[in-house]
């Protein structure tokens, strides 16, 4: 944790494109650098098993909430030394889609992690970002990047007021600023005209022959105002059962779950279910 807390005293400010900053510390870049060597081997032609060979490259990385609640102004962020559930899913898929077009340089990787962070793809400003995430997997389905597959897997249609932001923005440093609080306000109202699928938590041991490996796995919730709570990557185990792939806020480290994501879940007392969705 103090490799993580010096890393950001030298985070370094620098252009990234024409309407953004980039936030990467000296260590970071280093980082990338050797994991490009790392997943250089991994098989490319099945997406699924490269999300999940990437993604257990990154097992043992530390937990860090918020690591996106930096500096002023809403910049593209870059950190592997610690990792929240959604950075985790964000820098597994940026990883796999370069190894998919067999790219290895950095910008091509920032290019990505944009794509995949920001509504259609483009930071600008702070309600830009993917902040709830099932409008992330919307908005990546939308620029082909995955298919929500909840409804093919037995899913049933569910919707609730989305507002966990604006009824808790003592929670979120940059929803001091009345413009950013407005924009997710209004961010919240889009959310509530749309419906999503979830797979009832009683139904995902039933239908789980219907997940494979390398599926991108969202925990649905009770919470008033809240879709999704934890994400993580689904990965078919030894005993042929699917686990949950991810950054763990129980061993504070990114891991795949000792149990089977079913019995996974019961543990969780405010889930209700999953959202699945299949990178393309």
């Amino acid at each position: 944790m103090k490799t993580i807390f010096l890393n950001l005293l030298f985070l370094c400010l620098i252009p990234h494109g024409s309407a953004q900053n980039l936030i990467c510390s000296p260590q970071d870049r280093e980082a990338f650098n050797t994991k490009i060597k790392t997943i250089s081997n991994i098989n490319t032609e099945d997406i699924g098993t490269t999300m999940v060979a990437v993604g257990k490259t990154f097992i043992g990385t530390p937990y860090v909430a918020k690591t996106l609640e930096i500096g002023e102004t809403e910049s593209l962020v870059i950190n592997f030394q610690g990792l929240d559930c959604t950075t985790f899913v964000e820098n597994v898929l940026a990883f796999s889609l370069m190894l998919q077009n067999n790219e290895k340089d950095f910008d091509s990787f920032l290019d990505h992690l944009e794509t995949i962070r920001y509504k259609n793809g483009e930071l600008n400003g702070y309600a830009s970002r993917l902040h709830y995430f099932s409008e992330w997997i919307a908005n990546n389905e939308h620029k082909g990047l995955l298919k929500d597959m909840t409804s093919e897997i037995g899913g049933v249609e569910s919707s609730k007021a989305i507002n966990f932001m604006s009824t808790h923005r003592e929670l979120y440093p940059f929803l001091k600023d009345d413009e950013n609080y407005k924009k997710i306000q209004a961010s919240e109202e889009f959310l509530k005209l749309q419906s999503i699928c979830i797979l009832p938590q009683d139904q995902i041991k039933a239908n789980e022959h219907l997940i494979q490996t390398g599926d991108i796995i969202a925990l649905t919730t009770s919470i008033k105002g809240l879709d999704i709570t934890h994400t993580g990557i689904a990965s078919r185990e030894a005993d042929g059962r699917i686990h949950l792939l991810h950054a763990s806020t129980g061993s504070m480290e990114v891991e795949v779950s000792k149990l089977p994501l079913a019995e996974y879940l019961k543990g969780i007392k405010s889930n209700t279910g999953i959202m699945v969705a299949r990178p393309l």
